[in-house]
């Protein structure tokens, strides 16, 4: 680097220390201490918030609710996302247009998300049950039960977020070079064979970089979760984010809920650490 370059970088750190790492610095030192909110501060206690949260049976199940719904919809999501990135890769009149049609639903705000899917949702008057009864079936209460509300939650962020995935794999696919699938065209292989064989082999690096994308954003997962159960019913849609809101803000436990941000925070790092290594392990291999 040049020293020429190095007053451009100025604003650059600025931002990055001002944005992030005295935020990241307070709330380390806010989860160290007992604060009210009113700003009243007790005292250095160390470790006790962790030690609290750690024997918690909430925050644990907020983290199989967290770990749950990023499970479920990455894989879906990148399943889907596979299937039709294959189909917008495809030479069609219009496929720009319709590209542009499905990102819509990732670039509507998700409250806007939220209220339209709560209305779909009306156990009495929304356009699922309706379905529902049209073919047959029984309605179902799809927020306000504990088994149900996660699924629900989990198709609205299907829903929204899989034609983005579809359009970084359709992406990675016209960018893939020909000759591989000649060769196996050669050698007798099927559409099939060249699908499993010779595109996903291919595709792993686009398909862990769209992944890992997905997961920052599914594991601190909260405004859609928020504004359509508040964590509930019983805590069934509790995840650490919504958990660490409500211990902020309706507990007003501040020094609690830093502990449990954090918590949030070493898991972000530890997941997309564990992509980074595939990533990086999948490409030393090519």
């Amino acid at each position: 680097m040049s020293q020429g370059t190095i007053p451009f970088l100025i604003p650059a750190l600025v931002a990055t220390v001002g944005l992030v790492l005295i935020p990241v610095l307070y709330t380390i030192w806010l989860s160290l201490t007992d604060q009210d909110i009113a700003g009243n501060n007790s005292g250095f206690v160390g470790f006790e918030n962790f030690a609290l949260m750690f024997q918690n049976s909430e925050f644990w199940y907020s983290l199989f609710v967290t770990l749950q719904l990023f499970i479920v919809c990455l894989v879906v999501e990148t399943v889907l996302g596979l299937g039709l990135g294959y189909l917008l890769s495809r030479d069609v009149p219009g496929r720009a247009i319709f590209q542009g049609l499905l990102l819509i639903p990732a670039i509507t705000a998700s409250v806007a998300v939220a209220l339209v899917w709560m209305l779909i949702y009306d156990p009495t008057l929304g356009a699922a049950n309706q379905i529902l009864q049209a073919i047959g079936l029984d309605p179902v209460v799809w927020l306000g039960s504990r088994e149900m509300a996660p699924w629900s939650i989990a198709i609205v962020d299907i829903w929204q977020w899989t034609p983005f995935m579809a359009l970084i794999i359709s992406a990675g696919i016209r960018s893939l070079p020909s000759e591989p699938f000649e060769a196996a065209s050669i050698d007798g292989a099927g559409p099939v064979k060249k699908a499993f064989f010779v595109g996903l082999p291919l595709l792993r690096s686009v398909l862990l970089v769209a992944m890992l994308l997905r997961t920052v954003d599914l594991i601190r997962f909260f405004d859609t979760i928020y504004i359509m159960t508040q964590g509930g019913p019983v805590n069934a849609t509790n995840t650490l984010n919504v958990y660490g809101y409500r211990a902020a803000f309706i507990d007003q436990e501040p020094s609690y809920a830093a502990a449990l941000q954090l918590s949030l925070f070493a898991l972000v790092i530890l997941i997309a650490a564990i992509f980074t290594f595939v990533r990086k392990r999948s490409t030393d291999v090519e």
